[in-house]
């Protein structure tokens, strides 16, 4: 398979460079950058076409990091607002069902009243003997 993929990789290479070297960009003519409807070839055009496709590259990249921080705090800003609205929902809730939960908090209130005062009568016991 490594083997493979390295003839592979070679054979495209050879191709890139036949098709660079036979027919070359713009049918041999080299680099041809169109400013305003003039034609500016050879050496300065590639010049040109390397600097006005890398500041497209550097503007694009900026933006995207503005873009990144403005959709962050929004986001940010977004969860706080969600969360804080989730508790206050939470506790609207909590306070419409507690008067309809009562009847299960008495039996359950006496329960845990029997069960401290056991515990606290044992311990008063273990520490007498």
């Amino acid at each position: 398979m490594k083997k493979t993929a390295k003839i592979v990789i070679l054979f495209l290479f050879a191709l890139l460079l036949w098709n660079v070297f036979a027919f070359g960009v713009n049918g041999g003519d080299g680099m041809v950058v169109n400013v305003d409807g003039d034609e500016i070839g050879g050496p300065l055009g590639a010049l040109l076409a390397m600097l006005f496709a890398g500041g497209g590259t550097l503007l694009a990249a900026l933006i995207m990091l503005v873009v990144g921080a403005v959709l962050a705090v929004v986001f940010a800003g977004v969860g706080i607002i969600l969360i804080g609205g989730l508790g206050i929902g939470a506790v609207v809730l909590a306070l419409a069902v507690s008067p309809l939960l009562l009847p299960l908090l008495l039996p359950l209130a006496v329960i845990w009243y029997m069960v401290s005062r056991s515990r606290k009568h044992r311990m008063v016991r273990e520490q007498a003997v």
